[in-house]
């Protein structure tokens, strides 16, 4: 479980292919601090730990991973958003971010608000998916990339997002661009009642 505040971006130092699966070496200051067996959101992608081997630690993305997210387009030198599990113990600043990207989106448009950036991504849009929770609402929460974050103007297949500074600046938002993929978890709690008002 995470809570979609981003802790840094690691950085690719390796992208293996092993069958359908990719094994992931990334690099960040909290590399040493990990585990094997360790959950880490990258993207918003739960993934476990593997190998650890000099300050850089190794994840498998399996095949049905990489069909539903934008981490079969990694490539060395990119950067990637991570967060460690969520401690329970601890304050949740974002939302209930359970790491299972539901699919990938497209940014098709940024622009300017007053030193913030406005971005919108454009999804395929499923009558059937969306009966099941899988949309967003005006004022509800969204993850981008692993990054929790309100949404604004949704329509049937998109949906903004407002960008402060700060989150520009600390995650992978500052390489997006029109064009861009990012990795979509809808919220659950949508998920969850959509899934009660089938039987009702």
């Amino acid at each position: 479980m995470f809570s979609g505040i981003v802790e840094e971006t690691a950085v690719v130092m390796a992208v293996e292919r092993c069958g359908g699966n990719i094994d992931i070496t990334l690099k960040c200051t909290f590399a040493d601090e990990l585990k094997i067996d360790q959950s880490v959101s990258h993207n918003g992608v739960c993934l476990t730990v593997v190998r650890l081997d000099g300050g850089c630690y190794t994840v498998t993305a399996m095949k049905e991973t990489l069909e539903r997210s934008n981490l079969g387009l990694l490539q060395v030198g990119d950067r990637v958003n991570v967060e460690r599990s969520m401690e329970m113990n601890g304050r949740l600043d974002g939302h209930i971010v359970q790491g299972h990207v539901d699919m990938t989106a497209e940014c098709v448009d940024m622009r300017d608000a007053d030193g913030s950036t406005y971005f919108t991504f454009k999804y395929d849009f499923d009558p059937e998916m969306a009966r099941r929770g899988y949309f967003t609402v005006d004022k509800g929460s969204v993850t981008v990339n692993g990054v929790s974050l309100t949404v604004c103007s949704p329509t049937d297949d998109t949906f903004t997002v407002a960008i402060i500074p700060y989150t520009f600046e600390h995650t992978n938002f500052s390489d997006i661009g029109i064009g861009s993929t990012v990795n979509v978890e809808f919220d659950i709690l949508g998920k969850y009642i959509a899934r009660l008002s089938h039987f009702n």
